[in-house]
């Protein structure tokens, strides 16, 4: 099922030609605050966490103040976010980690950041990639489905589509094609109705929805 090198390029330059300039839309300070943020993301739109995330981040700037907050409080800010109970119990001890283990600092490397409370792969890599300038393969939903449409990866498991994509996608590349996946993924591939009329990668697309 794997593509070539040549229709790997034409992927690549295809995203690139439709995005030139990508970059997370959570809305942050610092790479805590970007952290908490895509802790919130799950199962949530952007525009909702960066309304949440700016009351949050007002009243909670840093770990320090974060980490001495009471649950009902942070419950309240972040309930529309969904799944509030979770979230706010990871975004709470992962706080208290950074400022126990970390000494308030957000580790630079994804072995420390996958052990924190609630950090899983993928916003560990949304923090390097975003907050500490590493090239790095996020796999969300959007990435998920496009790779598997694209013929790029036949894997389900995100983890597996990460690392199987690091393999075959040049790594000066993996930050922004990330983004930019994301991005085709609102806009174009859709994961009900795909918009398969409007779509620039159509004739390398493996999968051309009916």
């Amino acid at each position: 099922m794997a593509l070539s090198a040549f229709k790997i390029t034409k992927i690549l330059e295809i995203l690139r030609g439709r995005y030139p300039v990508v970059k997370t839309q959570l809305e942050h300070e610092t790479a805590f605050q970007l952290l908490v943020a895509t802790i919130m993301s799950a199962q949530c739109t952007d525009r909702q966490v960066n309304k949440v995330s700016k009351k949050l981040f007002e009243k909670y700037p840093d770990p320090e103040a974060l980490s001495h907050a009471s649950l009902d409080n942070i419950k309240k800010i972040i309930y529309s976010t969904g799944f509030y109970n979770n979230k706010a119990k990871n975004i709470k001890a992962c706080a208290k980690a950074i400022l126990e283990r970390h000494e308030g600092m957000v580790p630079e490397d994804i072995s420390k950041l996958v052990n924190l409370p609630g950090v899983g792969r993928k916003t560990a890599n949304v923090v390097l990639s975003a907050a500490f300038g590493h090239q790095a393969i996020v796999v969300d939903t959007h990435v998920l489905r496009i790779s598997k449409r694209l013929g790029l990866t036949d894997k389900t498991d995100p983890v597996k589509v990460e690392h199987e994509l690091m393999q075959i996608i040049p790594k000066v590349s993996w930050s922004d094609l990330s983004l930019q996946l994301i991005y085709f993924g609102r806009e174009i591939c859709d994961a009900k109705k795909p918009l398969c009329q409007d779509c620039p990668l159509f004739k390398i697309c493996l999968t051309k929805a009916k």
